[in-house]
């Protein structure tokens, strides 16, 4: 199957004297994703962006926005169909949320106001009328901020740790905000973040950087696999519990003489029957999963002692 990709880098790297922002980052991101650019602060994330963005040049490799390279002459015509929200939102706070608006479509060149009560709607601010942004909530005015950079309905929305300083109900409004975009409008979005927990519930693709050298890229089908649920045993007789678990077509890693991990849900009730009627006894039984940090922190405990 051949993937299309909005944007792909190929060694890009940024560098500033003898600091290396960005080092030799390959990347790609799938059409229609949601891509969790990973990392912890300073690992080059907003770099990146700014280079995609053509807020700054590379120093050396290149990348391809919707099939032209950074190079091309024309790639000003693929940078209008991306959206970007860098660092903090472009927004003029003596401003309502709709002039605001209104300054962007201008900026734009765009013909007529049209469409725009309906994405104020969108982003959940159609009912501040001619309160100023200063007046807002830091989630409204990140919301905000995303209705500017969609502003020419762009196909790509680029956010730049969108969720950092919100409190929960902040955090929910611009999980949900993402996901309509995403599901309702098509749009493929890289959000840069270092809260994992949140980017588990929306991320598709997952792109981990480390020290500006990218140390993994995964499908989030893949991750959930490598961060596999399971369920812990301990038994009187291994043996007879892989007998089990066979007879029930169930995944499962034998750890020693008396202890099992089960990956799959099984009920514990028709375990324990099954296993009584061969004699043998569960003693113990414990859920646990690897958490995304920890998959992280490994794969960047792996990175740095490469």
């Amino acid at each position: 199957m051949i993937m299309n990709y909005v944007l792909t880098t190929n060694a890009l790297s940024k560098e500033y004297g003898a600091y290396k922002a960005l080092n030799a980052v390959t990347m790609h991101i799938p059409k229609g994703a949601i891509y969790g650019f990973v990392g912890q602060n300073g690992a080059g994330k907003t770099t990146l962006i700014r280079l995609i963005c053509g807020l700054q040049a590379a120093t050396s490799g290149e990348y391809t926005l919707y099939g032209r390279k950074n190079s091309d002459k024309d790639i000003h015509k693929s940078r209008r169909k991306m959206g970007a929200v860098v660092e903090t939102p472009s927004i003029y706070l003596d401003m309502t949320a709709e002039d605001n608006l209104k300054l962007q479509y201008d900026i734009l060149g765009l013909p007529s106001y049209g469409g725009l009560a309906e994405l104020l709607k969108l982003v959940g601010l159609e009912n501040t009328g001619r309160k100023k942004a200063r007046d807002f909530s830091l989630g409204m005015r990140q919301r905000l901020g995303i209705a500017v950079a969609l502003c020419g309905s762009p196909d790509f929305l680029v956010l730049d740790e969108p969720i950092n300083g919100l409190d929960p109900q902040g955090i929910i409004e611009m999980r949900k905000l993402i996901l309509k975009l995403n599901r309702e409008h098509q749009i493929t979005v890289l959000i840069s973040s270092h809260f994992l927990d949140e980017l588990s519930k929306l991320a598709t693709h997952y792109g981990f950087i480390d020290n500006g050298h990218i140390v993994k890229e995964i499908s989030a089908e893949e991750l959930d696999a490598a961060c596999r649920k399971c369920v812990s045993v301990e038994v009187t007789n291994v043996k007879m519990l892989a007998c089990v678990l066979d007879g029930m077509g169930v995944k499962y890693e034998i750890l020693s003489d008396s202890c099992a991990d089960i990956f799959a849900k099984v009920n514990i009730s028709k375990l324990t029957l099954a296993l009584a009627k061969e004699n043998c006894e569960i003693l113990s039984v414990q859920e646990h999963d690897e958490s995304l940090e920890n998959y992280f922190v490994g794969l960047i405990g792996g990175h740095k002692h490469e």
